[in-house]
């Protein structure tokens, strides 16, 4: 997925077994973003900066979706854990983090291993990718403000 590409019609479902579309989001904006794992340092201090944010974020025209390979089980504790107000999909499939291209070879202590980028995608309002907030931007612990602030700047 590359800047001016359309975003899939179904994107997936989500942790409460609602089917989430392209069209859910028509005239709006979205903030669709992909992280490794629930209940991670990392991946917890980005979700609670998007949830600090959400008003803002939702008051500049843009919806939030989290996505990860993680279970439709694993998301409701998450959720309910840090009380996300915004979905999340369980791509246990990879179909989405395959479609963005965000599913790739990863290392970590000399392990090599299969797992998700983290990667922030902003969708207009017809479902036209505008940026992508490549992994080595993204500063977990204030995601959500990177995001106004460069929301501010355009």
């Amino acid at each position: 997925m590359q800047v001016g590409d359309k975003i899939p019609e179904v994107l997936g479902t989500d942790s409460e077994g609602r089917v989430l579309r392209r069209e859910d989001f028509a005239g709006r904006k979205l903030v669709l973003y992909f992280y490794p794992k629930d209940n991670t340092s990392g991946c917890t201090a980005e979700a609670c900066s998007l949830r600090d944010n959400y008003a803002s974020l939702r008051q500049a025209g843009y919806e939030v979706v989290g996505v990860s390979v993680d279970s439709a089980v694993s998301h409701t504790r998450f959720r309910e854990k840090y009380e996300l107000p915004f979905p999340l999909i369980a791509d246990t499939d990879k179909t989405l983090v395959e479609a963005f291209g965000v599913w790739a070879e990863k290392k970590m202590y000399g392990r090599t291993y299969m797992g998700t980028l983290r990667t922030t995608f902003l969708v207009d309002e017809n479902g036209i990718v505008e940026r992508i907030v490549a992994p080595k931007e993204i500063k977990t612990k204030t995601h959500g403000e990177q995001l106004l602030s460069w929301l501010a700047s355009k």
